[in-house]
C-alpha cells in the first residue's frame, strides 16, 4: 500500500455491471476496492445492478457494510436492459476525474494492468483500454474484424476486459449524442487519443446466458447499421443487381419484340416494369443512405430507465 501522500489526488470512479454475478461480485468488488484503495485518496464504486435475479445485491450490499469509507453504490436498473444503456447510467452517475469502466465481473487480467491503463492515460491518453492477447470467443474476433473492415477510424475495437476514460473524454461522448448505443465505436470515433495494453488471459470470460446473447446480437447488428458503410453497400449491391437483371428484362423484351410474336401489350408492360423496378430500387438505396446518415447524426433516442439509486456508503 502506498503512503497517503504517495497517492493519486484525482478522484476515480469505477463503474461495474452486474447481472446475475452471485459467484464472483465478492472477489471481483474486493479486486477493485483493494486497487482503488491502495493508489487512490478518493474513489467510488457504482454497481450496475441490470435487473439480476439472484443474490448479487445482497452480497454488494453485505460487502458495503464490511468496508471502511469507501463510497460504494448500487445503481438499480428498472428492467433488463443489456450492458450498453446499464452502463451508459452508471457513467452519467459517476463523478470522477476518470472513471473505470468494468463490462464484466471476472477478472481475466494481471493486477498490474489496472494501474498500467491509468498510467497510460495520464501520458495524453483520453481513453485507454485493456485487452488480451488471444481471444478463446470466435465469434466476438469474426464480428470485430468484420465491423473494423467497415469502420472508418484509425482506432480499431476489438475485446476488451475493462477501460478507463477522462472526464474530457466522457463530455466529448455525451456531447456527440443523448443516447450511445455502442460505446467502443463511439470512443474509437470520438477525436481524442486512444490507446490499449495487452494481456496474457488469466481466465477465459463465460459465455452469457441466452438473454443477454440475444441482447448482444442486437447490439451487434445495430452497431453495424451505424457506425460501418455496411447497410450502404448492401443496397448499393442489391441495386446493382436489380438493375442489371431489369437492363437485362428490357433487352430480351426488344429481342422478342424484332423477332417473334409478342401478346399484344407484353412489350409496354416489361418496359414499364423494368424501369419501375431500377427507378424504385434506385430511390430506396438514396433513402437508405440518407436515413443512415440521419442515424449517425442523432442516434437512435434510447434512454435507459432507472428504478433506484442506494448509497450504501
Amino acid at each position: 500500500m502506498l503512503d497517503k501522500q504517495l497517492k493519486e489526488k484525482n478522484f476515480i470512479s469505477a463503474v461495474i455491471y452486474v447481472r446475475n454475478n452471485e459467484n464472483n461480485i465478492i472477489e471481483c468488488l474486493e479486486t477493485i476496492n483493494n486497487y482503488l484503495k491502495d493508489n487512490f485518496l478518493s474513489y467510488e464504486i457504482i454497481c450496475v445492478n441490470d435487473d439480476s435475479s439472484d443474490n448479487s445485491v445482497q452480497l454488494i450490499k453485505d460487502f458495503a457494510s464490511q468496508s471502511e469509507g469507501e463510497i460504494i453504490s448500487v445503481l438499480n436498473m428498472s428492467y433488463y436492459q443489456g450492458t450498453e444503456q446499464s452502463m451508459n447510467a452508471g457513467v452519467d452517475l459517476s463523478i470522477g476525474d476518470f472513471v473505470y469502466e468494468f463490462d464484466t465481473t471476472t477478472i481475466s487480467y494481471p493486477l498490474e494492468i489496472l494501474r498500467q491503463v491509468y498510467d497510460k492515460c495520464l501520458t495524453g491518453y483520453d481513453i485507454v483500454s485493456a485487452y488480451p492477447k488471444f481471444s478463446m470467443h470466435k465469434q466476438s474476433s469474426i464480428f470485430y474484424k468484420f465491423f473494423n473492415m467497415n469502420f472508418d477510424s484509425i482506432y480499431k475495437i476489438k475485446t476488451e476486459a475493462f477501460r478507463i476514460l477522462s472526464r474530457r473524454a466522457i463530455n466529448r461522448v455525451q456531447s456527440m449524442s443523448d443516447s450511445i448505443p455502442y460505446r467502443k465505436a463511439v470512443y474509437a470515433n470520438c477525436g481524442l487519443k486512444s490507446a490499449g495494453i495487452e494481456y496474457i488471459l488469466l481466465k477465459q470470460i463465460p459465455h452469457t446466458v441466452s438473454k443477454e446473447r440475444e441482447q448482444q446480437k442486437d447490439t451487434a447488428i445495430n452497431a453495424l447499421i451505424l457506425y460501418t458503410n455496411i447497410s450502404y453497400k448492401f443496397a448499393m449491391g442489391m441495386a446493382g443487381i436489380i438493375a442489371l437483371c431489369t437492363f437485362l428484362a428490357a433487352i430480351y423484351t426488344v429481342y422478342i419484340y424484332i423477332t417473334g410474336q409478342p401478346v399484344k401489350g407484353w412489350t409496354t408492360t416489361m418496359l414499364f416494369l423494368s424501369f419501375g423496378f431500377f427507378a424504385i430500387t434506385s430511390v430506396l438505396t438514396i433513402l437508405i443512405k440518407y436515413t443512415s446518415l440521419i442515424l449517425d447524426i442523432v442516434f437512435r433516442k434510447q434512454k435507459y430507465i432507472i428504478e433506484s439509486i442506494e448509497k450504501l456508503k
